[in-house]
């Protein structure tokens, strides 16, 4: 009879160190893929920044230092051309 009231207590502890067990190597995943996943962000942020340069080096290379920048808008969206008023 004593050895079955120390059953339960073992199988808890025995639970309880493969839960921490698991929780542990879940946390180490979950590290390592932030960490990647941080690598790859600061990895497209440079090459963000190369193409940016390389842009802007293509733009001075033609000439073209004063016209506006391909990615900006030709114009405001609530600027009302005077061909879509109709009377």
């Amino acid at each position: 009879d004593g050895q079955d009231s120390e059953d339960p207590k073992q199988s808890t502890a025995d639970m309880t160190v493969f839960v921490q067990n698991l929780l542990q190597q879940m946390q180490g995943r979950f590290q390592t893929m932030s960490e990647s996943i941080v690598t790859k962000i600061d990895e497209m942020g440079s090459r963000i920044n190369e193409l940016e340069q390389s842009i802007n080096d293509l733009r001075a290379e033609m000439g073209a230092e004063g016209s506006p920048s391909p990615l900006a808008p030709l114009e405001k969206p609530d600027e009302v051309k005077p061909e879509d008023v109709s009377t």
